[in-house]
């Protein structure tokens, strides 16, 4: 047995059961031990950025981390916009990266980089095996180090030829999380706030968004009045008829800061404090309203769900069901062109019960978050680091994760083309996924953007940037090539039809909206 085969068994053990790969020479040997591992599904995508966003994307849906395999630094440069937003999610993952042996380092060979400086910025554990003995044992510390809450990215670097010489099995049990428990002080100073008869939101994010802590939640407000928010983009919570409303903050800071406006105390679960994506030139930064009191009821390192229970305990809130939203889906309109209201629509009208939605829609899906409200009940993820190319492959993990789950992936034609790679894997791996292309042709975020910066006029040569045109881009022969049925429309009955057919059959599909 060699390290490679060590390292692998390691992670097996432990909880490991899908590796993503776009693997090179320095990791043949790890290739080859997941050959003769059984237990972990082997996964091929054609550009690392799918691999780190599918690795995501099975993460945010199952808690437990998939491992990536990546080729040296420039692989791992190539899979880190995806890991960037993997850590704004809070997504346990276990990042394998391949480098040359040290004996080989000194010669300064055209691939050698330094490793452990590009993962830095997006892990938040960074360790190279020393040998092949210490190469599961540093395999096993990164599950844990992966798993510990929040979930973070967690590096493992693997020079080659701990994974060729010899080495020995060791022996590892399941690995688990662990949340750190509740202080009694903080538990009082929440109870406190919700008897002061003062505005309150409670804002949650990470697992509080789940069912457990969604109802929990909604018992606290409707006991103490107090409403319940979210971020405006949520590694993943669950929505829909049935469960209880969340009331997501805007985009732009000054609507986010109206809808904070009206509260005096925020009680913060598992989430980030919210503030502006960017910032405007003689503008206010801050979101929160001036004197708004924060108080942190439950850290990243803690379960927000079990906190909620806490305090819903000791404001001896009723064990009787929450209000929550009543089933409601819109009628589509027919005939028409197409426009992101109609669509939104359309894909409220037909959102298939439990469903996954993976979510990098911009600027035009904001309808189609709005008329799901009412939808039978599903999952939203969310582009949390706000790097796009995010939405085909954090399906794609999804659609790992869940095989038994329709997976919806609403997607503008702009991000799409950083990781359309990921279509082939979809397709290869027969994943039941069915893509939303959102075709404006240009990157709209950007020109509203634009107008916001004071650019009321903007040059021609300005506006260019922003355009995807001149060629338009041929979506259903792209799709195709990478081996996925795909149709256009470009009018409401057209899609209507469309997107109910690729719903209604298993595997891969891609329909284009052309707006």
């Amino acid at each position: 047995m060699n390290g490679a085969d060590a390292l692998m068994r390691a992670l097996a053990d432990g909880g490991i059961t899908l590796c993503l790969t776009n693997p090179g020479t320095t990791e043949i040997h790890l290739v080859a031990a997941l050959a003769q591992e059984p237990r972990i599904r082997t996964v091929l995508g054609l550009f690392e950025g799918v691999c780190s966003g599918a690795a995501d994307g099975f993460g945010r849906m199952t808690g437990r981390p998939a491992a990536t395999l990546l080729h040296l630094g420039p692989g791992l440069a190539n899979a880190m916009a995806n890991l960037h937003n993997a850590r704004r999610a809070g997504t346990p993952i276990v990042n394998l990266i391949g480098d040359h042996p040290v004996a080989h380092r000194r010669n300064d060979p055209p691939l050698a980089s330094d490793i452990a400086t590009l993962a830095a910025p997006v892990s938040g554990w960074v360790r190279e095996a020393a040998s092949a003995a210490d190469l599961p044992v540093q395999g096993v510390a990164a599950m844990k180090a992966a798993l510990g809450l929040p979930g973070q990215v967690a590096t493992l670097i693997v020079p080659a030829d701990c994974a060729w010489s010899e080495a020995a099995p060791i022996q590892v049990g399941p690995i688990q999380s662990a949340a750190q428990v509740l202080p009694e002080a903080d538990l009082a100073e929440a109870v406190r706030m919700l008897r002061a008869g003062v505005p309150t939101g409670i804002l949650l994010g990470g697992p509080a968004l789940l069912e457990p802590g969604l109802r929990a939640a909604a018992r606290i407000a409707q006991k103490s009045g107090a409403v319940i928010l979210s971020n405006t983009f949520a590694a993943r919570f669950v929505r829909g008829a049935g469960l209880p409303l969340v009331r997501r903050l805007p985009y732009f800071p000054e609507r986010a800061q109206k809808r904070l406006a009206e509260f005096g105390q925020l009680i913060v679960v598992n989430a980030a404090l919210p503030t502006s994506f960017f910032a405007y030139p003689n503008r206010a930064l801050d979101v929160l309203a001036s004197g708004c009191r924060v108080h942190t009821l439950a850290g990243p390192g803690q379960d927000g769900a079990q906190c909620l229970a806490a305090l819903a305990e000791a404001l001896g809130v009723s064990q009787a069901p929450p209000d929550s939203v009543r089933a409601q889906r819109p009628d589509p309109p027919g005939g028409s062109a197409l426009t992101a209201e109609s669509l939104g629509a359309v894909i409220g009208a037909l959102l298939p019960e439990n469903a996954i939605v993976s979510d990098e829609s911009g600027t035009s899906g904001e309808f189609a978050f709005r008329a799901t409200l009412g939808a039978p009940a599903h999952d939203w993820l969310c582009l949390t680091g706000g790097s796009i190319g995010q939405g085909v492959p954090v399906a794609t993990g999804a659609a790992l994760a869940c095989p038994q789950r329709k997976v919806l992936c609403l997607q503008g034609d702009g991000g799409a083309m950083y990781t359309l790679q990921a279509l082939w894997t979809q397709a290869r791996e027969r994943l039941d996924v069915t893509t939303v292309i959102f075709s404006n042709r240009k990157y709209q975020i950007l020109q509203v953007e634009l107008m916001r910066l004071g650019f009321s006029a903007p040059a021609a040569k300005i506006i260019d940037t922003m355009d995807l045109g001149r060629p338009d881009l041929d979506w259903v022969k792209l799709a195709e090539g990478l081996g996925v049925p795909a149709v256009a429309a470009d009018t409401v009955d057209g899609f209507r039809a469309a997107l109910s057919r690729a719903l209604a059959e298993p595997g891969p599909h891609l329909v284009v909206a052309r707006l």
